[in-house]
Order: C-alpha cells, then sequence, then structure tokens
C-alpha cells in the first residue's frame, strides 16, 4: 500500500498573516479571497506546518484569535467553544465540574480545538473512549466561497444530505475553515490509575500476551506499548524487557478499578505509575524530527511492534486498541521502514522523505475532489495538502 503524507508545509512564503477575531470576519477573509482566487494556509497554534505535502498559499488564516467558551451546560454534558480556543482552556474549564474532554492528541496540550479537529488527531484514549468525530456534535465553519455553515449540534439538520461533522473533521481545512464546535464531555471517574506492563520478549509471547488483554475482563481506558527509547523519554527510565513496557489506564469506580487492576496483575508483573506519564508522552515528541504511523488491523499489532523492536534503538509507541505504531524517527531517517511490510500503512505525520527515497503518494480520490468542488470550487482552503489533483 503507497505512504500517505498528511499535514503540509509552507511551500511560499505567506506574506500577509490575517487575524480575525469574529466567524464574520473569517467569512470576509475567504469571501475576498475566493473573488481574488488567492489561496489561504489555515492554521490555529501552527503545530502541524512541517508537515507532510507542502501547502501553496501566499496568506495566512490565523483563527487562534476565535477564542472562548461560547456555551458550557455541565448537567447536559456538552460544551461551545471557539475553533482557537486550547485545549489546556477546555480542561481547566471543565475540570472545576469534574468533567473532561477526551480529546489527547499528541503534541502540545495548547493544540488548539479548531486544529485537532481539523486534523482528526487523536491518542491513547482514541480506542476506547473515540476518536473526535464521536465527540463533536456540531460544527460551524465557513466554507471556500465565505458562506457559514453550520452542521449537527444545536441545528436540526444538516445541509444537503451531507454529514457535515464527519466530513469537516479530518479534512485539513480543506472542506472549510471551522470556527467553532459542539463537543460531548464525560465524567472524571471516582478512580483513575496507570499501571506498567513488563513485557515478553519473544514475538509469539508478545502476541499471546497482547491477545490475552484483549480477551480478558479488563476495560482498559487507554493502553499504550513504549519502546526502551520512547520510555525513557517519558521519564520512565530503560524497562527490563528489550521489547519495552505496556502503559494501561484503568478507570471507574473503587471496586471496579480495584478488580481489573487485580487482573492485570495475573497477566503480567504489573507496577503502578504516576497518571502524569500520559501527559509526558503526549509531549515528547522530538524537535524536528519525522513522525510516522504504520497501521494495520490491531490483531496484527504484535507483529508490527516485533518489526519496530527489531530496529535497533528505536523511539516508538503503539495504540494497542488501534493497531498503530508511531515511529519518531531522526530527520531524514527511512532506512527504519524498511523493517515493515511494503502492505502495511503508512503515515507521515510530521517531516518529508529525503530527496530519492521512493515514497509515493495517495491519489486524491474522486469523491474528494466532489466535495471540494462543491465546498471550495476554487481551492482556496489550504491547497496542496492533501496532494496534487490531478487535472
Amino acid at each position: 500500500m503507497p505512504d500517505e503524507r498528511i499535514g503540509g508545509s509552507i511551500a511560499v512564503a505567506a506574506a500577509e498573516r490575517l487575524t480575525p477575531d469574529t466567524s464574520r470576519e473569517v467569512a470576509d477573509i475567504v469571501r475576498e479571497a475566493s473573488v481574488d482566487k488567492t489561496a489561504l494556509r489555515i492554521v490555529g497554534a501552527s503545530h502541524w506546518l512541517a508537515a507532510g505535502h507542502p501547502v501553496h498559499a501566499t496568506r495566512t488564516l490565523d483563527t487562534s484569535g476565535l477564542r472562548g467558551i461560547v456555551e458550557y451546560v455541565p448537567g447536559d454534558l456538552t460544551l461551545t467553544a471557539r475553533a482557537g480556543t486550547t485545549l489546556a482552556e477546555l480542561a481547566d474549564a471543565t475540570s472545576v465540574h469534574r468533567q473532561w474532554l477526551p480529546l489527547d492528541p499528541f503534541g502540545d496540550p495548547h493544540g488548539t480545538l479548531g486544529a485537532t479537529l481539523a486534523t482528526a488527531s487523536a491518542g491513547p484514549l482514541g480506542g476506547s473512549i473515540g476518536m473526535p468525530r464521536d465527540m463533536t456534535l456540531g460544527l460551524a465553519f465557513v466554507s471556500g466561497d465565505g458562506v457559514v455553515v453550520q452542521g449537527g449540534g444545536r441545528v436540526v439538520k444538516n445541509v444537503a444530505g451531507f454529514d457535515l461533522v464527519r466530513l469537516t473533521i479530518g479534512a485539513w481545512g480543506t472542506l472549510g475553515v471551522i470556527t467553532e464546535a459542539t463537543v460531548r464531555l464525560r465524567a472524571r471517574p471516582e478512580a483513575d490509575e496507570t499501571f506498567a506492563l513488563e513485557l515478553p520478549p519473544e514475538r509469539d509471547a508478545l502476541s499471546t500476551l497482547l491477545s490475552t488483554i484483549r480477551a480478558a475482563s479488563v476495560d482498559l481506558l487507554a493502553a499504550e506499548l513504549l519502546s526502551p527509547v520512547c520510555s525513557a523519554r517519558a521519564g520512565l527510565g530503560e524497562p527490563g524487557s528489550a521489547q519495552g513496557v505496556l502503559l494501561a489506564r484503568v478507570a471507574g469506580n473503587a471496586v471496579a478499578v480495584h478488580h481489573q487492576r487485580s487482573a492485570l496483575a495475573r497477566l503480567s508483573a504489573c507496577e503502578p505509575i504516576s497518571p502524569e506519564t500520559w501527559a509526558r508522552l503526549r509531549a515528547s515528541d522530538p524537535q524536528g524530527g519525522t513522525v510516522v504511523r504504520v497501521s494495520r488491523r490491531p490483531s496484527e499489532l504484535g507483529r508490527l511492534w516485533s518489526a519496530a523492536m527489531s530496529i535497533p534503538n528505536l523511539d516508538a509507541h503503539a495504540t494497542l486498541a488501534r493497531g498503530v505504531v508511531r515511529l519518531r524517527l531522526a530527520t531524514g531517517d527511512m532506512t527504519s521502514l524498511e523493517a515493515f511490510d511494503p502492505g502495511d500503512r503508512r503515515v507521515f505525520e510530521s517531516g518529508m522523505p529525503t530527496q530519492g527515497t521512493p515514497i509515493e503518494s495517495t491519489p486524491v480520490s474522486a469523491l474528494a475532489r466532489r466535495l471540494r468542488d462543491a465546498f471550495d470550487p476554487a481551492r482556496i482552503l489550504n491547497r496542496g495538502i492533501l496532494g496534487e489533483e490531478p487535472s
């Protein structure tokens, strides 16, 4: 399967940075750009600018000024916020009511809600609680011709039969500029504990352990494999096993967590660790490197992880529920990918392959082209971010 690159670095230096404070200002900027056929680079906190395909734009539309919580109803576990509101700000606001928004993308907690939804970024919680699409009830965005569109949430129905929420989340701003979103919250559990499990060195034994954990009566909130290098970067030190360590997070009432802790201890040596380890892991991406996700079905994660651990000193981690191994490589180091099967799906989160490395790009699908025809016919929004379209 060919590699897929996501994100987009600015190919043409943006001569002008536009920083609207309201949705109406966003609409005015986009409408003017549509008339003039001026391409816009859409950014939030600008954390993803070094990723994937170049964006061909002469202006940058910065949504970080669209900040603040519009409505928060703790009794309904719902919150509406503007796109430039950071995940850290949402965490602070909801913690007062012992609630939280379980979006945990890797990277800086000061990333914005809009960018998290536009890139459909997810972390260790994505496999159990759900992906950004599952947590978003509705959103508002400005289409490529400057029209303010609302989908889901506080409106009765979507436009023209489209599920606008699911279409826009993960579209990388190519269908519209997200300006506001309504999300579903969760109540904080009574108990929330994290453990480090020792992994067996043999590949077959590792696959058996992972299968046993999936089948056991343990409801894991998150489960992440860490290589020895990644474990050290997350502040855990070097694990005893060359296969690394498994972080397991369990939550619920005190009795349920006690039973799950006992079940984990019967499967492998199990040590309680600080819950802050998850935050350190999310923030431990090295600066300036290349991040590649390699994935198959979750049942094949044992093979993928063994392939990753055959590479000396590899910095990697993997989400048990999703079958995704995330490699954090030195810039230009594509030789590590040779350890994986050509049929494994590869997605470049950040960094580009070095010149001369034969990396194919997934062509833009006919469906994606038709959607862009409907919402951004002039192709002014993040032009090129999903790859070049055939003429």
